[in-house]
């Protein structure tokens, strides 16, 4: 049987979690595959796609979500919807998908964090789509926090024009102080707290007082001050790496079919989670 390779594609593409998790996910299932990461510039998308083709699947990471959709045959309905993808099958037709709605769904259902009521979204960037269009989906009362009031507008009439019935009201995040809202579920779509700047946090401590429960995008740190601010309020709160892996759990849904029991998938999470302090 021949080698079955996989790998992920970005630029800059240094220190990636993705191997670590692939491998041990390939592992669980007893299937072979060799996991390698391949940096791509945007403008060498179009010389290294027929090398690309030749992988049995792959995942994208930024700055290729996009770029890669003209050299798809296929999209599923997640990834038309979003214009991105970040996993490729590769067959008889090269279809592209988002594994990025199912992992942040997968990773609030598993800690018990509902996904209902008011939520506030900081940011608007290609983080914070994913967070609107589920928001939108599940009919919850969205408001979009960010710097950039355009594009959270963009966004937001983007969102509305594409889910029938969805409501989105923006402000600046300076302004949630004096806004009243009680966030159900506050999400944080910013790369503020992000390492080497772990101190910063993207909002004051009065709104993150009134939310009951909060889900921070980043996994590095592990522990964000944000998470830690909410966590000793009471509030419910999650970090970025159980989305991180169980994305990668959808894909391999996607290449290979396989299902994995929660134990192994939380014993994963904690794996993941020693084997990034060892990087950092």
């Amino acid at each position: 049987m021949s080698e079955r390779i996989f790998a992920v594609i970005g630029h800059p593409i240094g220190h990636t979690m993705s191997p670590f998790i692939h491998k041990r996910l390939f592992e669980l299932a007893g299937e072979s595959g060799d996991y390698r990461i391949i940096d791509v510039a945007p403008d060498e998308l179009p010389v290294k796609i027929n090398m690309l083709n030749e992988l049995c699947g792959y995942n994208i990471t930024i700055p290729n979500k996009q770029a890669i959709i003209p050299y798809l045959d296929r999209l599923d309905e997640k990834a038309e919807m979003y214009g991105s993808v970040n996993t490729v099958k590769n067959g008889t037709v090269r279809e592209g998908f988002t594994t990025d709605p199912v992992g942040f769904l997968k990773a609030l259902e598993h800690e018990g964090i509902s996904f209902s009521g008011n939520v506030v979204i900081l940011g608007s960037g290609g983080v914070a789509r994913t967070f609107v269009y589920e928001a939108a989906l599940a009919g919850c009362n969205i408001t979009l926090a960010a710097r950039n009031t355009d594009a959270a507008g963009r966004l937001a009439e983007e969102v509305c024009g594409k889910v029938e019935g969805t409501k989105i009201q923006t402000c600046t995040i300076t302004e949630l102080d004096g806004s009243g809202i009680m966030p159900d579920l506050l999400i944080n779509a910013t790369p503020v707290g992000m390492y080497p700047n772990v101190n910063s946090v993207p909002v004051t401590d009065k709104v993150i007082s009134r939310s009951s429960s909060v889900f921070d995008a980043i996994y590095n740190p592990l522990e964000t001050v944000f998470i830690k601010k909410a966590a000793a309020n009471g509030s419910k709160a999650l970090g970025g790496m159980s989305m991180l892996v169980w994305q990668a759990v959808a894909a391999h849904e996607i290449w290979d079919g396989t299902v994995y029991s929660n134990d192994d998938i939380s014993q994963l999470v904690e794996d993941s989670a020693a084997e990034l302090k060892k990087l950092f």
